[in-house]
């Protein structure tokens, strides 16, 4: 028999923190600056909301542990966790390659 493991919604606006809180994580937020530079041409590229190819899905098994670790360290980088791994993903690849940066 399957188990209904869906999470309801508060029933109060009170409830809001309990219920995102779920994971732990909201112990984990700070109020901290957070410096982020973008070169000027990725930076025109994102205000415009370019995108220069169309991403492609592929299916990976990762460790649970380190699926909760990469969306911890995206959390920390105020950024989707897919986003970090397509960028660590673009910075072996360069290294790899022998590229330079951009």
């Amino acid at each position: 028999m399957k188990k209904n493991t869906a999470v309801t919604k508060p029933a109060a606006p009170g409830d809001w923190a309990s219920y995102y809180d779920r994971r732990g994580i909201l112990g984990e937020l700070t109020e901290d600056d957070v410096a982020l530079s973008l070169g000027e041409e990725l930076r025109a590229a994102v205000m415009a909301g370019e995108r220069r190819h169309k991403l492609q899905s592929v299916t990976l098994k990762l460790d649970p542990i380190q699926v909760q670790a990469i969306k911890k360290l995206a959390t920390m980088k105020s950024m989707p966790y897919q986003t970090l791994i397509r960028t660590w993903l673009a910075e072996e690849i360069r290294k790899e390659l022998h590229l330079a940066t951009a």
